[in-house]
């Protein structure tokens, strides 16, 4: 009987050897049975959630659309920085992200490149700038804890002398840049894809000097992985690359953190510690009536106006949202220099305007897209996408339309549609400048949530503003069935409605 146990042993031996690269491991992700697991740390490209919890992040779109892809859902595992090395050794999931490169274990796969990246350092602009690595003898250097600059720096201090690593473990690399910028630490090593979202944020910051050479961006796949899931993400990641797909949230996340200079940034900032709390209660009543976040739309009247409720284009269009005599007049205002009319009556276009366009334009290019409306008017903007088609174009994707808009100035495309020649490459700047205003807004200033008291005065606010429109309506359509003409009442002195209570939070 023992050499049948022999048999059996070896027998067992050669099995596990054969199947040695999958032991442990995750069953291929299937669409009635297993979803894709992905262990994933969180980062400001990579993995956020807004204040409603709501999960994003460049990384995060990627990995849902691979999902789509094969048909399944997702499982995120959130690893923090003192584990991620841990479970990356492990074998309990498919695949994992976090802005990664590949580390040192040759045993441990990746998928190839999907990014490139290198870590830069950030410093005040207000400090010398360091031309060499050995400058840094002596300093300490902030960094995000686990990240791949921690180890960048960790082998410089091998060669370098008294260099301080201080690893971080707050909320997000933001917060760290701020301590920077209000002078709090020295320096701060960074991934220079943050480096102009840093500058949004923080604008007396520079990058001075680069620590380590050009490094991918990949995603881990562990020891032996799944060789059907790993071919299948090598196509999708050289796919998406070459189709567009990469291109589109990229653009999504930091397309628009170029536009504005520092001067913007300062002065931005400064107005929303000084001008913006006179009529944060009219955008969030706004808010109250349409559901647009009131950052939004304070952030569109900032970049028409400059909240200046007394705004007038040489053009006539009047008021802290810019409108138009015709628009004014759609939406029944009375009196666009009053902020309360003017900002409920924005609020409400915005909203107009996206309901014009079909179901199948999603958020957020569905927002602005309709802020380039706001801009150039809806018969221009719907000529654009009727180019956009012709261009084989999607109209529904801004990233297409910012490049499609810009031709409306084209004499020959004006007449080839019909239509009188548009700046809609102004349009394209708005919007994009609108973006950034309001990525800074979101963590400037606080979402809606108003006291009982303070939320039933805004409702009172909202109610008085409407019953307004309405009696001008009544007064407009009276005047009109007699032939009189209308009342210039953009000229009269604003009527703003008293409020109980201040609207903010």
């Amino acid at each position: 009987m023992r050499w049948i146990e022999r048999l059996f042993l070896l027998i067992a031996v050669f099995f596990i050897a054969g199947c040695g690269e999958n032991f442990g491991r995750l069953p291929f992700p299937t669409p009635a049975q297993h979803d894709l697991v992905v262990l994933i740390h969180p980062g400001q490209l990579t993995y956020t959630t807004d204040e409603n919890g709501n999960p994003g992040g460049l990384e995060y779109d990627l990995i849902q659309t691979f999902a789509q892809e094969l048909g399944v859902g997702v499982k995120y595992l959130v690893a923090e920085a003192d584990t991620l090395e841990a479970q990356i050794a492990g074998t309990r999931y498919h695949l994992a992200a976090g802005w990664l490169s590949p580390g040192a274990d040759p045993g441990i796969e990746n998928t190839p490149p999907i990014f490139q990246t290198r870590d830069i350092l950030i410093q005040h602009e207000a400090t010398l700038p360091l031309t060499g690595p050995e400058q840094l003898s002596g300093a300490s250097v902030h960094v995000m804890a686990g990240s791949r600059q921690a180890e960048t720096l960790r082998k410089l201090a091998s060669k370098i002398p008294d260099i301080k690593v201080v690893e971080f473990n707050g909320a997000d690399v933001l917060s760290l840049l701020e301590q920077l910028g209000n002078r709090r630490i020295e320096y701060v090593a960074l991934d220079e894809s943050l480096e102009d979202l840093a500058n949004q944020h923080v604008p007396n910051l520079r990058s001075s000097l680069a620590l380590s050479d050009n490094q991918p961006v990949v995603w881990t796949l562990g020891r032996h992985p799944n060789a059907e899931l790993k071919a299948r993400l090598e196509t999708f990641v050289e796919r998406v690359q070459h189709d567009g797909t990469l291109a589109r949230l990229e653009d999504r996340y930091l397309g628009h953190v170029r536009r504005l200079e520092q001067a913007d940034i300062v002065k931005f900032l400064g107005a929303v510690e000084t001008t913006l709390p006179k009529f944060r209660k009219y955008f969030q009543a706004a808010q109250v009536l349409t559901g647009i976040d009131w950052r939004l739309t304070a952030a569109v009247a900032y970049h028409e106006s400059q909240w200046d409720p007394n705004a007038t284009s040489y053009t006539n269009v009047r008021g802290i949202m810019m409108l138009t005599e015709e628009t004014a007049d759609r939406l029944q205002v009375g009196n666009r220099l009053d902020p309360s009319e003017s900002i409920l009556a924005g609020a409400r276009y915005i909203n107009l305007l996206k309901d014009q366009l079909p179901d199948d334009s999603e958020e957020p290019d569905r927002t602005w897209l309709a802020l380039a409306a706001y801009n150039i008017g809806p018969g221009h903007f719907g000529a654009a996408r009727s180019l956009a088609r012709q261009l084989k174009a999607d109209p529904n994707a801004w990233y297409e339309m910012k490049r499609v808009l810009p031709k409306l100035s084209q004499p020959k495309i004006a007449q080839q549609l019909k239509i009188g020649k548009a700046r809609g490459g102004e349009a394209v700047i708005l919007v994009e400048n609108i973006r950034s205003y309001y990525d800074i807004l979101l963590r400037n200033a606080p979402p809606f949530g108003p006291t009982p008291k303070t939320a039933e005065s805004l409702k009172r606010l909202v109610q008085e503003v409407e019953e307004r429109r309405k009696s001008y309506a009544r007064r407009m359509a009276a005047a009109k069935a007699i032939g009189e003409p209308d009342d210039d009442t953009d000229n009269r002195p604003p009527r703003l409605p008293t409020i109980e209570a201040s609207a903010s939070n």
